[in-house]
């Protein structure tokens, strides 16, 4: 069973590589660990939702594929699709292969690689898509409650 505490621990882990490791390295695998780290935390408050939903008999059965939890929550709470569209997203940019671009320098720079075209993700993008990860568990933990 998860817990909102392991998925606060996933986001704390994120805020320290943002906050401190980033501060110091400038490194894009920094980057992208904090970004695996965000995606971990959605997984897990996806699946906790589920299982609520499961013991509340609002569904039969938790799907199995972590996408398709996303897009079930998506039918079941109103007002949610941005914050899986940004899931999808980090969990794309996760995925993809990458160049480097201004390395330990204020300036640092993942270019991902995805389908559609290349997409940079810099210090200030990172810090947006990391508070759109604590809105979103903040958001589902007020609805857990």
């Amino acid at each position: 069973m998860t817990s909102i505490d392991e998925i606060r621990d996933e986001l704390k882990r994120a805020n320290h590589l943002l906050y401190v490791s980033l501060k110091y390295t400038r490194t894009c695998d920094i980057v992208k660990n904090a970004i695996s780290r965000m995606v971990v935390a959605y997984e897990l408050m996806f699946l906790l939702v589920m299982e609520k939903m499961k013991d509340d008999g609002k569904i039969s059965s938790i799907p199995p594929l972590v996408i398709d939890r996303a897009e079930a929550m998506g039918k079941y709470k109103r007002g949610i699709k941005e914050y899986i569209d940004n899931y999808l997203l980090l969990k794309e940019i996760d995925r993809a292969s990458f160049e480097r671009r201004e390395e330990y320098r204020k300036g640092v720079t993942l270019i991902a690689k995805l389908s559609g075209g290349k997409f940079e993700i810099d210090i200030p993008k990172l810090m947006f898509h990391y508070e759109k990860s604590v809105e979103f568990v903040n958001l589902m933990e007020e609805w857990l409650e």
